[in-house]
């Protein structure tokens, strides 16, 4: 199994022209989080795509070239590119350019996005949000797989039987599918043999196994690899020395992001006997110690059998050292002991 970290890069919003001090402030510590995480042994940062002024990153691969330069190993991965509302060619020469600067360390994670403001800021219509997303894929894996494109769609102009430059490092880059539950992007990402990362953000894990079986049978049914079948779960994580530690100082940061959100989408509000139930072994939050973090990887591995787990990080008002620290606990502690207990799980 892999381990790494994603982020959106949530800042309290600065609210200008100018003068982004928030906005700053959390880069540079991003910045400085990404090498942390490859010196304690994590195997993937994962950067999401927002428009909104809570929300920092809205350039992922910028900010990922800049961590390539600051690291050799990890792999560099959007946590969700809004495939939607961009156009397949940049993404693909933006993360080509990402695989040439890492010496071939780019994936890409495509998705509709957990939230629709990309869409009017450039230019695209809400009713099209399925077939826009349908079509865009469909033009980024051609372009993935062939140096010359042709290409007539819908919502962009033809390609006549251009080259897309520059090429990845790569044979191929890496494109995941991010999805948050609908059965028809389950069985898509099966058939055309695309990981799929399942974000778990709220609620009971197993509810959503009938969904990654049906990603796993559409997979198999395509006639694709069994061995290099991938699937990653991603959920809210935050570890400190102790189970009450860590409750205590993720809860604020947590309850503010959610009733944020609720107020927007009218969700009920979130307080403290909600957010203690989802860190219990069953729930979605991966709130505790780094035993008791292990312990809920392992029981989700039991049920969903994923190869790659990354845990999203809500910086909130966490102070950047505990951040930090738990990123440390999770390399050094929780992924060595999540190893170990699946290598003696495996037959003989």
């Amino acid at each position: 199994m892999e381990f790494g970290i994603s982020t959106f890069g949530d800042i309290r919003p600065d609210f200008g022209a100018g003068n982004a001090k928030n906005a700053h402030k959390r880069m540079q510590e991003i910045l400085e989080l990404a090498s942390h995480a490859e010196n304690v042994g994590l195997d993937v940062i994962a950067l999401g795509e927002h428009h909104r002024p809570d929300f920092m990153i809205s350039a992922p691969e910028v900010i990922l070239a800049a961590i390539a330069a600051k690291t050799s190993k990890i792999k560099l991965s959007s946590a969700v590119t809004v495939l939607s509302s961009a156009d397949p060619v940049r993404v693909y020469q933006n993360f080509a350019s990402l695989d040439l600067i890492s010496n071939g360390r780019a994936e890409i994670m495509a998705g509709r996005g957990s939230f629709i403001e990309s869409f009017p800021l450039f230019g695209y219509d809400l009713q099209d949000y399925d077939s826009l997303f349908t079509e865009k894929l469909e033009l980024l894996i051609q372009i993935n797989e062939n140096e010359r494109v042709k290409w007539k769609g819908k919502h962009r102009a033809d390609i006549q039987n251009l080259g897309v430059y520059p090429r990845a490092f790569q044979g191929k880059l890496p494109i995941w599918i991010a999805v948050g539950g609908t059965p028809e992007s389950a069985q898509r990402a099966g058939r055309l043999n695309l990981p799929m990362t399942l974000a778990i953000i709220g609620g009971y894990p197993d509810r959503f196994v009938p969904f990654t079986e049906m990603n796993k049978r559409s997979y198999m049914e395509a006639g694709h690899n069994p061995e290099k079948y991938e699937l990653a779960i991603n959920s809210h994580f935050y570890i400190a020395e102790t189970d009450e530690q860590a409750a205590n100082d993720f809860y604020p940061s947590f309850q503010m992001l959610m009733n944020r959100i609720g107020k927007e989408r009218g969700w009920a509000p979130v307080g403290r006997d909600y957010f203690d139930e989802m860190r219990s072994p069953m729930g979605s939050l991966f709130v505790g110690s780094a035993e008791s973090v292990a312990e809920k990887i392992l029981y989700q591995h039991s049920i969903f059998g994923h190869t790659r787990f990354t845990a999203q990080i809500l910086h909130g008002e966490i102070e950047h050292e505990k951040i930090m620290r738990s990123v440390e606990l999770f390399g050094t502690v929780v992924k060595p002991m999540v190893q170990s207990a699946l290598q003696n799980k495996r037959p003989t």
